[in-house]
C-alpha cells in the first residue's frame, strides 16, 4: 500500500507542476503589455524551430518539440513544490 501511495504523490505533484508551468505561461503572457510587469514575460523559447519528418512510405511521422519558459512559469513552478509540500 504505501509505494500505491508513493506513485500517487508522484502523479500529484507532475499534475501540480504542470499547472504551475502552464499557468505561470499563461500570467506572464497577460502581463506582456503591463509596464510594470512585463519582465514576468522575459524568458527563453528552445527546441526545435523547424519538425522534423520521416517519411516511411506507408506512413508520415512528424516530430516537433519546442519549450518556452518566462519568469512568471519558473515562479509557478516554486509556488507549485510550496503547495505539494504543504499537502
Amino acid at each position: 500500500m504505501a509505494q500505491g501511495v508513493a506513485n500517487k504523490s508522484k502523479w500529484t505533484l507532475l499534475l501540480i507542476l504542470l499547472s504551475g508551468i502552464v499557468l505561470g505561461g499563461f500570467i506572464g503572457y497577460l502581463c506582456r503589455n503591463i509596464g510594470w510587469l512585463s519582465w514576468l514575460n522575459y524568458g527563453q523559447t528552445f527546441g526545435l524551430s523547424s519538425p522534423v519528418v520521416l517519411d516511411l512510405g506507408i506512413i508520415i511521422l512528424t516530430f516537433g518539440l519546442t519549450i518556452s519558459i518566462n519568469i512568471a512559469s519558473i515562479i509557478g513552478i516554486i509556488i507549485g513544490i510550496i503547495i505539494y509540500k504543504k499537502l
